[in-house]
C-alpha cells in the first residue's frame, strides 16, 4: 500500500507539474524526459517497477507514463497493482500492436494508451488532456447527483451505494465517463464525444478506450453485460444513461 495524498506535502501552487517516466530503455528515458522537461514538467526517471516503489515511497507524482514492456514486473503487472490505491493518472506506453494489450492496460486501471513509437506532440497533447481532467477545479461543486440506488458525488469523485454506504471505488477515468452520462441522461452520446470530454482526442476506427470504461462501468454498477438496464449500447450511435437523475445541491 501507499500512503494516502494527505501524507505527502503538496507541492507549491507555482510549482511543475510532476511526472514519473518508467522506462527500460536509458536512452528513449533520457530523451523523453529532457523533452518533458523543456515543456515545463518535473521528472522522476525510474528503470522499473522496483524504483517506482521506492520513489511512491516518499512522493507522489501528478502522473505515471509507464512503460508496458519492463525487466522483472512488467507494466500490465504494475499497472493492476497501483489501481485504485494512487490519486494520480497512469498513461500506458505500448511497443505491441495488438489490441488486446491496449485493452488489458484499460481493464487494469490504465487511463490512457500511445503505441510507441510515438509523436512527441501527440504525448504532449495526451499528458494534458489527463492532466487537465485531473485537475480539482478552483471551487469544487457542492452538488451529488442520485439515481437508482446509487449517488455521486460530485466534490468528492467519488459513487457511493446509497443501502450500505460503500464506495464503487471509480478510477479517475471511470468516474469521468460516468460524469459525462449522468450530466447528459436520456440522450445518445457517441464514442467520439466521450472521448473528446474525458481524454481530450478523437478516437480511431479501432480504438475500443470507451467500451471498454463502459464494460468496467456496468460491472461496477450491477448492470447486466447481456441486457444493460443502465447503459444502453444504441447501435450505430454509442452509449445512453437510461435513468433518471436527481441532482442535489449539498
Amino acid at each position: 500500500m501507499y500512503p494516502p495524498p494527505m501524507q505527502i506535502a503538496p507541492p507549491a501552487e507555482d510549482s511543475p507539474r510532476r511526472i514519473a517516466l518508467v522506462e527500460d530503455d536509458a536512452e528513449l528515458r533520457a530523451l523523453t524526459a529532457a523533452m518533458l522537461e523543456e515543456e515545463g514538467f518535473a521528472v522522476a526517471e525510474l528503470a522499473d517497477g522496483r524504483a517506482l516503489d521506492a520513489f511512491l515511497a516518499r512522493d507522489m507524482p501528478d502522473l505515471l507514463l509507464l512503460d508496458l514492456m519492463l525487466p522483472g514486473e512488467d507494466g500490465l503487472s504494475i499497472c493492476r497493482r497501483l489501481a485504485g490505491q494512487v490519486p494520480f493518472r497512469i498513461l500506458m506506453l505500448t511497443a505491441r500492436g495488438a489490441d488486446i494489450d491496449r485493452i488489458i492496460g484499460l481493464e487494469l486501471g490504465a487511463d490512457d494508451y500511445l503505441p510507441k513509437p510515438f509523436n512527441p506532440r501527440e504525448l504532449l497533447a495526451r499528458i494534458r488532456a489527463l492532466l487537465r481532467r485531473a485537475a480539482p477545479p478552483a471551487e469544487a461543486p457542492r452538488e451529488v447527483a442520485d439515481f437508482l440506488d446509487w449517488r455521486l458525488d460530485l466534490a468528492a469523485r467519488a459513487l457511493i451505494d446509497r443501502r450500505s454506504g460503500a464506495d464503487a471505488g471509480l478510477s479517475s477515468g471511470e468516474y469521468d465517463l460516468l460524469l459525462q452520462f449522468v450530466l447528459a441522461p436520456g440522450r445518445v452520446l457517441s464514442r467520439d464525444q466521450l472521448l473528446d470530454a474525458t481524454r481530450g482526442r478523437a478516437g480511431g476506427p479501432f480504438d475500443r478506450a470507451i467500451d471498454v470504461q463502459v464494460s468496467k462501468l456496468r460491472r461496477k454498477l450491477g448492470d447486466d453485460a447481456g441486457q444493460p438496464q443502465i447503459l444502453k449500447t444504441v447501435r450505430g450511435g454509442g452509449y445512453m444513461f437510461a435513468p433518471p437523475v436527481r441532482r442535489i445541491r449539498a
